[in-house]
């Protein structure tokens, strides 16, 4: 069963995002509080906990929000997911609109320190269909099309 690892958020792009209790994602915004909001296709960024796993071998304590993704997933394959799939989470849907993403800056602080990073091939990004509240443990479905 996919579940809920974690959400984060900053209010400052470019850091890493701090886990917080819930999140609240809006149509049309993206997720309260969160510095990536706004009307665009990558309102809301996920990552799977067992993609972070691949570098856990050389850095152990990497928490949740390292990799600036809004929500840790578990027991999902994000990255091979449709574009267009609908994910059921918590309250919300949402909709998966990019697979990856470029590298800013020549990678992130744990491209440097370890010589990879996985968000840009294996994070996803999506958009609010309904709006709702996420927070660890819930349950993710796939909303069969």
């Amino acid at each position: 069963m996919a579940k809920v690892s974690a959400v984060c958020i900053s209010d400052i792009k470019g850091v890493i995002k701090k886990p917080v209790s819930e999140i609240f994602v809006k149509i049309d915004h993206g997720i309260e509080g969160d510095a990536h909001a706004g009307q665009w296709h990558r309102q809301v960024s996920l990552l799977g906990d067992e993609s972070v796993d691949k570098l856990r071998a050389q850095m152990p304590n990497l928490k949740a929000g390292v990799f600036a993704e809004n929500i840790l997933t578990s027991g999902i394959c994000l990255y091979e997911l449709p574009i267009g799939t609908k994910l059921r989470i918590g309250q919300a849907l949402l909709s998966v609109t990019q697979i990856g993403k470029e590298c800013h800056n020549q990678g992130c602080a744990i491209k440097r320190q370890t010589g990879d990073c996985v968000m840009p091939r294996e994070g996803i990004f999506a958009q609010v269909i309904e709006e709702g509240a996420i927070k660890a443990g819930d349950e993710i479905e796939v909303v069969p099309q």
